[in-house]
């Protein structure tokens, strides 16, 4: 038996037991990774330069793709060095950090995509009010008490989580250090006060999730009431890619944690877990970029710009 003083490192789930589906994972996350990196990179970049890019929403836009960011470096690398060279350590510190970074960008990223479809519904249903509504300083002000909230949430949560006594083992059923699989290692009652923070969190997460589902509702009435069908379907074509992102999300980690344990099998858990842990982190930048012709002028005259200079 240990207890949480005497647990120096973890153990996280291989994710593969054999060396060259190691070699194979190591080398899908490389990829994934570097398309992340690369289209976050480049939003961040060009948002940034571009003048007249500097609006509501490709300021959020700003914002997601950092978060992204962040969410990707958080996990990706340390699954990726354990599957180079074939261990599955983490230090109780580095475990900590882990689990610290990955709910704050993970829960500013969910904000910051209800704010965004916030700043849809008022530019669609709403236009005449977009200036006043959605100021420069009103942008700031909401992306400022996404990350706010993101970081006291975080901080509870990792808090709470590692004060927690551990006496079932130090081997942790996922790729990365997250909540439950640290709290299926506590042997104290005290987890019922993680498991209520929890609580709070999910009807938290439910509630944006009504709003989201609210608005999306007011966007797809106003555009069927466009006169012109072509802008019907640019307006469909353009909301319809950006609801997949947070259904994703929500979908693929709420089966994760509420599936019946008759489904539960390390595949299954693994694959899911990479579905809402990396994989919408490198699907953003392309949803959102693809579909915005402004954005991809901006990001080729960047790019063109920068091959110019060299």
């Amino acid at each position: 038996m240990s207890n949480s003083s005497s647990i120096r490192h973890f153990l996280l789930l291989a994710l593969a037991d054999t060396r060259q589906l190691q070699l194979l994972h190591f080398c899908l996350l490389l990829g994934i990774s570097l398309a992340a990196l690369l289209g976050n990179g480049l939003i961040i970049s060009t948002v940034a330069c571009g003048h007249h890019l500097h609006t509501p929403m490709f300021f959020f836009l700003l914002n997601l793709a950092l978060s992204d960011l962040g969410s990707i470096c958080t996990t990706v690398p340390k699954a990726m060095h354990n599957s180079l060279w074939d261990t599955s350590n983490i230090s109780y510190t580095g475990c900590a950090a882990q689990l610290f970074f990955f709910v704050f960008c993970a829960t500013a990223e969910y904000f910051l995509l209800t704010i965004m479809c916030y700043d849809r519904y008022v530019s669609i249903c709403k236009p005449l009010h977009y200036g006043t509504v959605l100021g420069s300083r009103a942008c700031a002000h909401m992306a400022a008490a996404a990350w706010a909230s993101a970081f006291l949430t975080a901080l509870m949560h990792t808090a709470n989580t590692f004060s927690l006594p551990l006496c079932h083992g130090n081997a942790l059923g996922q790729f990365f250090c997250e909540i439950p699989q640290i709290l299926k290692l506590s042997c104290s009652k005290s987890y019922l006060k993680e498991l209520g923070l929890l609580a709070v969190s999910v009807s938290l997460v439910f509630g944006c999730l009504v709003f989201i589902v609210f608005s999306y509702v007011q966007i797809f009435r106003a555009v069927l009431r466009i006169p012109s069908e072509q802008g019907r379907h640019k307006a469909f074509s353009t909301c319809l890619p950006h609801l997949a992102v947070p259904s994703l999300f929500l979908s693929t980690g709420t089966f994760a944690y509420l599936k019946p344990p008759s489904l539960s099998s390390p595949s299954l858990d693994l694959s899911l877990s990479v579905l809402y842990s990396v994989v919408p982190q490198a699907l953003n930048p392309l949803i959102y970029s693809l579909r915005n012709q402004e954005l991809k002028v901006a990001v080729w005259r960047l790019m063109t710009g920068c091959f110019k200079k060299h």
